[in-house]
């Protein structure tokens, strides 16, 4: 139990919270939204997996571009476990509770999670800049050292941010402990605190901006030299620029719709709004964005995805021998 202060003591053994959407929930659905949750779940692991492997192995995909690929594949894995698996577990739940330091680490992991993800993005552009505008000194500039620094950057500033973030923005007392949210969302659980909402909102709002901001320097800065240099080229080359910008384009506004639905759901009354709508849009970006990523990278890619088909092709052809193997044991 958590020390509050004293004008607070007899509201403030909170230890943990009720996820109250969960009991509208009727028990037949539940079935089918945890195996939807499991499904997709499987499915992220295996496709960001896979392509994580598939850079690792291959050692002509050791390059810059795919470096931050690999960073951004680790962190929609990382996500995804900080969600999925508690969505699953609510689902047959009789008290919907979660702990206080369970619902603490899983609010940091969908924050940090979701800054790695607009930073690394923003890393992309910058290399995507220096790719297509400064060709002959893309190897100078984007050496194995700075492009490690950089993927360490986009770590530990998030990390660090969000750190300093919930360790101001949390409320030291609370009024009660029911989160109107299938998951912990630093609003909501701002929401119950016993006093100073106000500056605790201003505060979140400030920190979100900055968040924001940070990354979309570099990604504004980026696409508007990129685009004055694809101007010049000829219509071949603007094609090439355009099919390698492609995944990452789609990426990027596929996580903007996502914090939009986030910023309107969070900061807007929603009262109007049907409940399983209410409940399906914050889980938009925590489902599609892990997926749509690997998709489009490795599917529009073409290193990876030959690569992706050698590696493939080798592990599939292990095991007709095997097979073989069997039925001769078998007719013996």
């Amino acid at each position: 139990m958590r020390r509050c202060p004293l004008q607070y003591s007899c509201l403030c053994n909170t230890v943990s919270f009720v996820l109250v959407p969960y009991g509208t929930i009727e028990h037949l659905h539940r079935y089918a939204y945890f195996t939807v949750i499991l499904s997709v779940y499987i499915s992220i692991v295996f496709a960001n997996t896979l392509l994580i492997v598939v850079i690792c192995v291959e050692r002509t995909l050791h390059e810059p571009m795919y470096v931050f690929l690999c960073s951004l594949f680790v962190n929609e894995i990382y996500g995804s476990t900080a969600l999925m698996p508690q969505l699953m577990t609510q689902m047959f739940s009789e008290t919907h509770e979660v702990s206080f330091v369970l619902c603490l680490l899983q609010m940091f992991c969908l924050y940090t999670a979701a800054s790695v993800e607009y930073c690394n993005l923003a890393a992309m552009a910058y290399d995507r800049y220096v790719s297509i505008c400064k060709p002959l000194h893309y190897s100078v500039i984007m050496n194995s050292r700075r492009v490690c620094g950089v993927v360490s950057l986009v770590w530990s500033y998030s990390f660090i941010r969000f750190s300093l973030t919930m360790s101001l923005t949390l409320p030291v007392a609370y009024c009660g402990n029911s989160v109107n949210q299938v998951f912990c969302d630093l609003k909501h659980v701002n929401s119950l605190a016993c006093s100073d909402k106000y500056s605790r909102n201003i505060h979140n709002i400030a920190a979100g901006f900055l968040s924001i901001l940070v990354p979309l320097v570099f990604i504004v800065f980026s696409y508007i030299r990129i685009l004055t240099v694809c101007l010049k080229m000829s219509k071949q080359a603007q094609r090439k620029a355009i099919s390698t910008c492609t995944p990452h384009i789609v990426s990027l506004l596929n996580l903007s719709i996502g914090c939009f639905f986030d910023i309107v759901l969070s900061r807007f009354s929603t009262d109007r709004v049907p409940a399983a709508l209410r409940i399906c849009l914050p889980l938009y970006l925590c489902f599609v964005q892990p997926l749509l990523n690997p998709v489009m990278y490795g599917v529009k890619t073409s290193k990876i995805r030959n690569t992706q088909r050698e590696l493939l092709g080798s592990v599939g052809s292990l095991f007709p021998p095997c097979l073989l193997q069997a039925q001769q044991k078998t007719r013996i």
